[in-house]
């Protein structure tokens, strides 16, 4: 089932007007999971919709759900792919969407400060450089399969 979490429901709790940039992001097929549920880490994945006539871009994310959260993006490093700090954020273009999926861009949790269950949620604040912060409730869902990309 796909969830759709348009920015708009969020205004009112970051304190953003109706009819702001936030209401140009939609958050979509958003869910979190974490190898184990004891793991200290976990990450989350979503599609990220602009519907606005102007780019974005994802500069970075809280949550109380672990002591550090960061952008991060997978590069190859000779024949071994790594994960990195997407220092720069992710562009989202105007009219576009970008995928953060499992295998590529995602959002890092790292120490997490409780174990992550099937069925719980996660708090995140994502923070754009034009539509300001949009908080989503992340599902946990440890058992959904990779895509084809990763």
């Amino acid at each position: 089932m796909t969830r759709l979490l348009p920015a708009l429901a969020f205004a009112a709790a970051s304190g953003l007007a109706a009819g702001q940039a936030a209401a140009d992001i939609l958050i979509e097929d958003a869910y979190a999971r974490s190898a184990t549920p004891l793991a200290k880490t976990g990450a989350a994945f979503m599609v990220i919709r602009n519907t606005g006539a102007a780019p974005d871009r994802l500069i970075g994310a809280t949550s109380p759900a672990a002591m550090r959260v960061e952008l991060h993006t997978h590069v190859e490093a000779g024949a071994v792919m790594q994960m990195r700090p997407a220092e720069d954020g992710f562009a989202i273009p105007a009219g576009g969407s970008r995928a953060l999926a499992r295998g590529g861009d995602h959002v890092m949790f790292m120490g997490l400060t409780a174990p992550w269950a099937d069925g719980d949620t996660v708090p995140l604040i994502l923070d754009f450089e034009e539509a300001g912060e949009i908080s989503v409730e992340l599902p946990v869902d440890r058992t959904r399969p990779a895509g084809p990309d990763g």
